[in-house]
């Protein structure tokens, strides 16, 4: 089974946009993305640390997964 990756919040926001998320807000640490998807509004929350938790990094892939394909996704989180 591959390992999940330790990465930090911004390689996540740079993963992220590398799939049309753009940067829209920002209060502290925490960073909002939004893409816009044929009329449908898709929202992320990144948190800005030097490196983030293994259960934090997963709730944020489980949650991008809902708008990317996990395949797709899986590359970049997972060595």
């Amino acid at each position: 089974m591959p390992k999940l990756r330790r990465l930090a919040g911004r390689d996540v926001l740079t993963i992220l946009q590398g799939f049309g998320f753009q940067q829209v807000f920002q209060r502290g640490s925490h960073v909002k993305l939004v893409r816009e998807v044929t009329g449908s509004r898709q929202v992320l929350t990144v948190l800005l640390h030097t490196e983030l938790d293994p259960g934090t990094l997963r709730a944020i892939l489980r949650h991008a997964s809902r708008f990317i394909a996990e395949q797709d996704l899986h590359p970049h989180f997972y060595t």
